[in-house]
């Protein structure tokens, strides 16, 4: 009996000892977790308080950007326009101009005066997104020719990493969805790109520009970095001999706007990428020649 209740005093003398152990052991272990994590964190901090410049109106922000992604191709933009115009009957000479911002900014009323032209350009858009507004901006508005003037915001990567032949295959694929329904094709190069508003804003030398949301001149960027002049002519060539090829017309507008450097020229664009009212000037007369070859 003493024997049992000495082994019961040993154990439980051994398992105070041991457990007195184990939490002194964990102690200096979360002492020491402890201590690593605060090192690590005095290492992130920064001496001054200087987070990244958020928009005033995150909530707008976030809800514009959720109904983005919800129309990514955005159908919506002139839904409501091609429900009125299928109400009446289609011009035997409409021309839908098909493309991006710079399509977008083209004011056809102005510089083609009378003529039953229909712009359905959008901003930032890339080829992809304008092969799936195919049927319901251009083939479903019946008209006799369709200009595409794209590609600029592909090589950009405005929508993500484009290879040259998945920027072929929507050009074609255009191409053969308006032709399979007897529209005429009108495929304009790419417009070539300057960085001489970006230098002369960096030199201060640039006339005061539109203030942007902070008040300040809208900052410029280097248009060549984004867009390298190398792949806009690797572009332009293969279009101008795929156009030859399925009895498309290509209409050179780079070549009257392109300098001895390689840029758009100085003077013809605000910002390097698209064209001022003297840009389009130079653009418009190319543009109604070819759609009057187009219609013969």
């Amino acid at each position: 009996m003493h024997r049992v209740v000495d082994m019961a005093i040993t154990e439980t003398i051994y398992s105070s000892a041991f457990y007195d152990i184990f939490m002194r052991r964990n102690i200096v272990l979360v002492s020491i977790g402890a201590w690593l994590i605060v090192a690590g964190a005095e290492g992130q901090l920064a001496d001054d308080f200087n987070p990244p410049r958020a928009n005033c109106c995150l909530l707008n922000s976030a809800r514009g950007l959720a109904d983005q992604l919800q129309d990514w191709n955005q159908l919506g933009r002139y839904h409501q326009a091609n429900e009125e115009l299928k109400k009446v009957s289609a011009e035997p000479k409409r021309v839908v101009f098909m493309g991006d911002s710079i399509t977008d900014f083209w004011r056809l009323d102005q510089y083609f005066p009378g003529k039953p032209y229909v712009n359905r350009g959008i901003g930032g858009q890339t080829t992809p997104q304008m092969l799936v507004r195919m049927y319901p901006d251009v083939i479903d508005l019946k008209p006799a020719a369709m200009i595409v003037l794209a590609g600029t915001n592909d090589i950009a990567r405005n929508t993500g990493p484009m290879t040259a032949e998945l920027i072929e295959e929507n050009f074609m694929a255009m191409t053969e969805l308006a032709q399979h329904h007897g529209i005429k094709v009108i495929l304009c190069s790419v417009l070539p790109v300057s960085d001489y508003p970006f230098l002369k804003q960096q030199s201060g030398s640039a006339a005061p520009a539109a203030a942007g949301r902070g008040g300040g001149p809208i900052p410029r960027l280097k248009m060549t970095d984004g867009r390298p002049p190398a792949d806009i002519l690797k572009l332009n060539s293969w279009m101008k001999d795929y156009a030859a090829r399925v009895n498309a017309l290509y209409v050179d507008c780079f070549t009257p706007l392109v300098d001895e450097r390689g840029w758009l020229k100085d003077g013809s664009s605000d910002d390097g990428l698209h064209p001022n009212a003297k840009g389009y000037k130079i653009m418009a007369p190319i543009a109604a020649v070819a759609i009057e070859k187009a219609l013969r």
